[in-house]
């Protein structure tokens, strides 16, 4: 069937399609690339043991059923809104839609101080022997500065960082083609499955985990009001970078479970710097820390960014309180959402590690997958004029379940992960009812006076 292209004219007053199918797929790649690989791969070796793979591979089977509802949906409404958008479309519930809208955000914070943690970890030592903590509330401080003096996200700087992130990648890929060359390593190690909590329950934790690595690609619908095709490149520019994207993460993770032992592994905030000094091809470990650094600094940065400008944007649309639209006189930059969201990083880098902050993020971007999966089904009965990708139906329903089960105890997840979820998504709420209440309090009254 010939897909039919979204009529230019109707983003007139908007913004202009301008971002081709490879662009589009470059910004998935750099999307999802990240901190989640450069810090994640010991923790994930530490639920399975030597098959660090296995987590990965089965983690993007199930974010690949999501991009398919994800890829559906975007191609029937090309608008930069996502999950929110579609919860809204489906069921017009305006406290379901917040709070889909709230735990996007969230999620974005508590990536960031996963990150933000990685970033004090062994790469920052390379270069100055500092507390975790403190190098974390360090580059926190750092995002904070430059987010409130202002920064444009253009697709050319996120291609740049994309380059700079897969060459830290690709440095590690290397070592291990050289190593199975030069007979350096063990290979076998590589299928060493001694999960702590049994097979079963040792790939669903890993998974869970894992999970964290790869996300990123729901971010890029918000590029769809910027794709000149948005129903026919999306879908091939998402299923592609995530396909490029598990490639890499894969030949990663064979590399350094090969190289160096699992116990090591699990024990470093830089996992993949030790793949790096103990390689048989040299290869400068400052440099490699640097490049860790950057693609580590560009998650937590694009992440704190976002939240700021969905709290603001929220604000503005008087779903929570008006303070948080108040800007900087000349600045322009929405310096109280900034503070808020900063605040919240802070409380989470001061009270999680890494390895938690990112399960956090999981379980709550787990939740809106789940929803997201149900909206592609409940919206089969809104028909668009356009042709655009339709997903199996089988593909979203499995996809919905799956993310719930990976929602579930069952996968290791500690207490205090679900209970750090929790009392975001309460924040939420009680923001929520505070702004209903100023909201309500503002209405002129309706009461006949008595005078």
């Amino acid at each position: 069937m010939t897909e039919t292209a979204i009529d230019p004219r109707e983003t007139e007053g908007g913004l202009k399609r301008v971002i081709g199918r490879r662009v589009l797929m470059l910004f998935v790649v750099g999307d999802i690339l990240g901190a989640g690989i450069y810090a994640l791969v010991g923790q994930v070796a530490g639920k399975v043991g030597g098959a660090v793979w296995l987590p990965f591979l089965a983690a993007f089977v199930l974010a690949a059923l999501t991009a398919t509802a994800y890829a559906e949906l975007v191609g029937k409404y090309p608008q930069a809104a996502g999950a929110a958008l579609y919860t809204n479309k489906a069921f017009g519930i305006p406290f379901v839609t917040f709070i889909v809208a709230f735990a996007v955000m969230m999620s974005g914070i508590t990536s960031a101080s996963a990150a933000a943690r990685a970033f004090g970890g062994k790469y920052l030592a390379e270069f100055v022997s500092l507390p975790t903590l403190v190098g974390a509330l360090f580059f926190l401080g750092l995002v904070a500065i430059v987010n409130f003096a202002g920064i444009s996200e253009s697709i050319k700087v996120n291609v740049v960082l994309t380059l700079i992130e897969v060459s830290g990648l690709l440095v590690i890929m290397v070592i291990g083609v050289f190593a199975l060359i030069s007979g350096d390593g063990e290979p076998s190690r590589a299928l060493d499955f001694h999960p702590a909590n049994g097979a079963f329950l040792g790939v669903l934790g890993g998974t869970a985990l894992a999970f964290y690595a790869l996300l990123g690609f729901e971010d890029s619908v918000n590029l769809a009001e910027e794709a000149k095709e948005p129903a026919k490149d999306f879908p091939r520019a998402l299923f592609g970078g995530l396909a490029i994207t598990v490639v890499i993460y894969i030949a990663v993770a064979f590399t350094a479970t090969m190289l160096v032992d699992t116990k090591t592994l699990q024990t470093s905030t830089g996992p993949l710097l030790e793949v790096v000094k103990v390689a048989g091809l040299s290869f400068p470990p400052k440099l490699f820390a640097l490049i860790a650094l950057l693609a580590v600094g560009n998650t937590a940065l694009i992440n704190m960014i976002m939240a700021s400008r969905l709290v603001y944007g929220m604000a503005r649309e008087r779903i929570v309180p008006p303070v948080f639209a108040v800007t900087h006189p000349t600045r322009a930059t929405p310096w109280a959402a900034i503070v808020f969201t900063m605040a919240l990083a802070v409380i989470l880098v001061s009270t999680g590690d890494i390895g938690g902050l990112a399960d956090t993020t999981v379980l709550l971007l787990l939740f809106v997958f789940a929803l997201v999966n149900v909206c592609v089904l409940v919206l089969r009965k809104d028909t668009v004029e356009h042709d655009h990708f339709r997903a199996p139906t089988w593909m979203p329903a499995v996809g919905a379940v799956s993310c719930l089960i990976l929602t579930l105890p069952v996968t290791g997840r500690d207490g205090e992960v679900y209970l750090r979820a929790a009392i975001l998504i309460g924040i939420g709420v009680l923001l929520w009812f505070v702004n209903l209440g100023v909201t309500r309090k503002g209405e002129p009254s309706t009461t006949p006076s008595r005078s």
